[in-house]
């Protein structure tokens, strides 16, 4: 039985070779043939091929380890770290805390340690 494919948006294909083309860059800029990087990325250089070319249907495990096998895993964890769009819509949703309003106790009323005449 064939998988189900899902096209991607057009932007989220932008986005996919735009981050392939900057790994590609990244691995050209430190000298790595494709061969070693497959090899410490753990895929198959067909597989890093794709990455760079910014195929929607390689894994982001196989991104994540080419990611990591060129010192740029810290790339990964920036990633909608930044949700301002986010941030706004839950501060929009979030009305104050209402505290009980405080009542005094006998007790407060009671000063015991009232100077002594």
């Amino acid at each position: 039985m064939a998988r189900p494919t899902h096209v991607p948006m057009p932007a989220t294909t932008r986005a996919l070779r735009e981050l392939g083309e900057n790994i590609r860059l990244a691995r050209l800029r430190r000298r790595i043939t494709s061969e070693l990087l497959s090899q410490r990325a753990g895929i198959s250089r067909p597989t890093l091929r794709k990455i760079e070319r910014g195929d929607p249907r390689v894994t982001l495990g196989a991104y994540a380890n080419t990611l990591h096998a060129l010192g740029l895993e810290r790339d990964l964890s920036a990633v909608a770290k930044e949700d301002e769009l986010g941030r706004k819509l839950q501060d929009a949703g979030l009305e104050p805390k209402r505290r009980a309003p405080k009542t005094r106790t006998k007790k407060q009323d009671v000063t015991h340690d009232a100077p002594k005449r």
